[in-house]
């Protein structure tokens, strides 16, 4: 039995997060590991995320508690069992839950501070949107112990450039918050004692929107980036058309010819 099995468990979970209803933040507890991502703890997020995903939430806020956002795989965990077996067994698991992410309507954001490294800095690259602190540290430093970080090397060539991403991953090497922003990896940076507010504003934001068009539209953006460009002209047009046809388009537009605010419906 792993270390983490005793525990009710390691997320906490917050609904109307920052004061803004509809927002869900899951905070991952093991603030003396790093939050790292122990079999236990990803059991958790996927737990969580997949319950999420099925309610009338409209923002998810993924965040660590302490020091360090999230620390990668829990490595004491992973060799305490080596072989393959397990080994694919882990990443399998790794891996749907950050398509769980991708898959789920509603927009998800990552609240980096201190340190995201290795599967880590793969969580920050695969949630939708990512707010840091101006402290924080991004890394894929698998390389360093003779690991090449292959699943995060997924998430990470799709933010940043090819030769941005084949950098982080070839040398290990840390990048701060500034460059993070620079490549792509996160969309906004403040100080630490403000990441909540900026976190709070870009929720509010998000939440603002009617929720037909936030979560077809977060649907689109990722089927039509693994397509050629005409499938991806004619899978957005058909998302668009049927979009339009929502009463929230639909009131938006009328009030766009109105001059007036909409009267947005179906808002939680």
């Amino acid at each position: 039995m792993n270390a983490d099995a005793h525990n009710a468990s390691l997320i906490e979970i917050e609904h109307g997060a920052y004061g803004v209803p509809g927002v869900v933040r899951l905070t991952m507890n093991r603030p003396a590991a790093f939050n790292a991502l122990s079999e236990a703890l990803l059991d958790d997020l996927q737990k969580a995320l997949t319950g999420i995903a099925q309610s009338d939430a409209r923002v998810v806020v993924i965040a660590g508690a302490g020091r360090a956002f999230c620390a990668g795989h829990d490595l004491k965990e992973m060799r305490a069992s080596p072989s393959l077996a397990y080994y694919q067994g882990l990443f399998a698991r790794c891996t749907k839950l950050m398509m769980t992410i991708q898959r789920m309507p509603q927009p998800v954001i990552a609240r980096v501070q201190g340190i995201a490294t290795a599967a880590g800095c793969q969580l920050v690259a695969m949630c939708d949107l990512a707010v840091a602190a101006d402290t924080a540290r991004f890394a894929v430093s698998g390389v360093n112990l003779g690991l090449f970080c292959a699943t995060p090397s997924v998430p990470l060539s799709r933010n940043l450039s090819r030769k941005a991403a084949l950098e982080m991953l070839l040398t290990g090497d840390f990048i701060d918050a500034a460059e993070a922003k620079r490549q792509g990896l996160v969309n906004r940076t403040a100080p630490e004692d403000a990441l909540d507010s900026e976190l709070a504003r870009l929720a509010t934001s998000i939440c603002a929107k009617p929720v037909e068009a936030v979560s077809a539209g977060k649907g689109l953006f990722y089927r039509q980036l693994e397509m050629g460009i005409e499938a991806a002209y004619q899978l957005a047009g058909q998302t668009m058309a049927c979009n339009m046809m929502d009463e929230s388009a639909l009131e938006g537009v009328q009030a766009f010819i109105d001059k007036r605010p909409p009267d947005w419906k179906h808002q939680a």
